[in-house]
């Protein structure tokens, strides 16, 4: 077990031990790593939990299968925000930042000079964000459309350019054969990854212990021995806990590395996820057959923060206000736990027990999420109630089934988040729902059950009172949705 972490950074291999002399830990996070470099000065604090996009930088490995294996003639580019990146998370990854950009000669990258063309810039603070943003653009999505292109700068905050000139930009630069002739450097930059051992890492200090196992065996083995260690998939959540609340976070398991958690799997009958895909690869993975998550996880924070982020980790915080869980219930989601003495299968409609509670026991991780495929004739909405469109937390949220049987209704499922200390379902407006006609006077009929099935609370994001009448609203906008008549 090897106690230092490798990963390339400006064309060569950078290695780090963790000794206290060089006053690194491991939850120091990456922009503050970058920000000790006179020479990487371009990446930016502006809020310090993912909100503004001025940290961004880009990560590269080796792209893989959605069956977990390695294409290594291709390296794949995600653009993150620098501070939510714990430091041992880039072991055996590229890291690129604005200065790695230019051309040895100095010319600069296209995505850099589209932006001096198009007047993208002005007091320039969030300009090396944004053209780390375009930078993934450029290298993972040749000739995009409009809708990708803000979804790819949607993490990034500009106050005074205006966003015109900056997608007049990304439009200009990214139109290209889907060939980068700019970067020759490639090939000799697989190799090197490829001579990083994938071997697990123990880092040791005076007042942390953090894990990173290559196997699931091993996984398994220290969530029986730590079973009150922190487990890390992406950290978008966890890093907050030490960028906004300062906390020391003695006992970690970083499991961004297992491949077994990384695949998903799909029959004829249901859609199994793996508890460490992320979310943009979720979103992929949904969009044919299950179209009501795909929408959700559009509006789903960042692409900087969809690129680290979890389904795992999203089922693993129990946020009341998680965004994918409801939807995830609508569908008859289940949960697959593990631990060294086998697996097991839990719904998620008994899943959460309190606040941020749940079944799954201190020895054991989230495996997987499995989503059943719906009958036909089911129908699966999920609707998200915030301040803003992108790059927001829920208000609250919903996921609704609806099976009709000659338009009565045979099944359904109201489940919110936001509404209670655990996303929930409507049960006794369900029950009451049940063999009655899907029509405008038994639904507003139903609305008013939906008081007693919640009493939710007042807080920054909105009132109680408004809580719920947003949720009786969107029953009635449900009707409005899957009304035949």
């Amino acid at each position: 077990m090897n106690s230092k972490i490798s990963f390339i950074l400006d064309g060569k291999i950078t290695y780090i031990d963790f000794n206290p002399a060089n006053g690194l830990t491991p939850t120091t996070t990456v922009l503050n790593y970058l920000r000790k470099f006179p020479n990487h000065k371009g990446v930016k604090e502006g809020c310090a939990e993912g909100d503004c996009g001025a940290c961004t930088v880009a990560l590269g490995e080796p792209a893989r299968h959605r069956s977990g294996g390695v294409e290594n003639d291709r390296i794949r580019y995600k653009a993150v925000d620098s501070c939510l990146i714990f430091l041992p998370m880039l072991h055996g990854k590229q890291l690129i930042t604005i200065e790695n950009l230019k051309s040895a000669d100095g010319k600069l990258h296209p995505v850099q000079q589209s932006m001096v063309e198009e007047y993208g810039s002005q007091c320039g603070f969030c300009t090396p964000g944004i053209v780390m943003a375009m930078f993934e653009l450029y290298k993972e999505h040749p000739n995009p459309s409009r809708a990708q292109i803000d979804d790819a700068i949607t993490g990034n905050l500009c106050r005074c350019t205006g966003y015109r000139p900056i997608v007049d930009a990304a439009s200009h630069a990214c139109t290209h054969n889907g060939v980068d002739h700019f970067n020759t450097d490639e090939p000799r930059i697989i190799e090197m990854l490829k001579s990083i051992p994938s071997e697990s890492i123990l880092i040791k200090t005076k007042n942390q212990q953090y894990f990173r196992p290559a196997t699931m065996e091993e996984v398994l083995l220290l969530k029986q021995k730590y079973p009150d260690a922190i487990v890390l998939g992406g950290a978008t959540d966890v890093a907050l806990r030490v960028t906004k609340g300062h906390e020391l976070l003695t006992e970690l398991i970083d499991i961004s590395g297992i491949a077994d958690l990384k695949i998903v799997n799909e029959t004829h009958s249901e859609l199994a996820i793996g508890a460490g895909v992320v979310m943009n690869e979720v979103r992929k993975s949904v969009e044919k057959n299950f179209p009501a998550l795909h929408q959700m996880l559009n509006v789903f924070a960042s692409n900087q923060i969809r690129n680290v982020a979890t389904l795992g980790g999203n089922l693993g915080t129990a946020s009341p206000i998680g965004d994918a869980l409801p939807v995830l219930m609508a569908y008859g989601s289940k949960v697959e736990l593990q631990s060294v003495n086998g697996k097991r299968e839990v719904s998620l409609n008994d899943y959460f027990t309190g606040y941020r509670k749940t079944l799954r026991k201190p020895d054991e991780l989230i495996a997987s999420i499995i989503l059943p495929k719906q009958p036909n004739g089911v129908i699966v909405k999920s609707y998200k109630v915030s301040k803003r469109k992108d790059l927001d937390i829920s208000t609250l949220s919903a996921g609704f089934s609806l099976d009709l049987d000659k338009g009565v209704v045979k099944s359904i499922i109201l489940a919110y988040g936001g509404m209670a200390v655990t996303t929930k379902r409507a049960s006794i407006t369900e029950n009451f729902l049940i063999g009655k006609l899907w029509e405008r006077e038994t639904v507003e009929e139903a609305m008013q059950m939906i008081d007693k099935d919640f009493t939710p609370i007042s807080d920054v994001r909105g009132s109680a009172e408004f809580r719920m009448a947003a949720a009786r609203n969107l029953l009635i906008k449900f009707w409005q949705e899957t009304n035949t008549k």
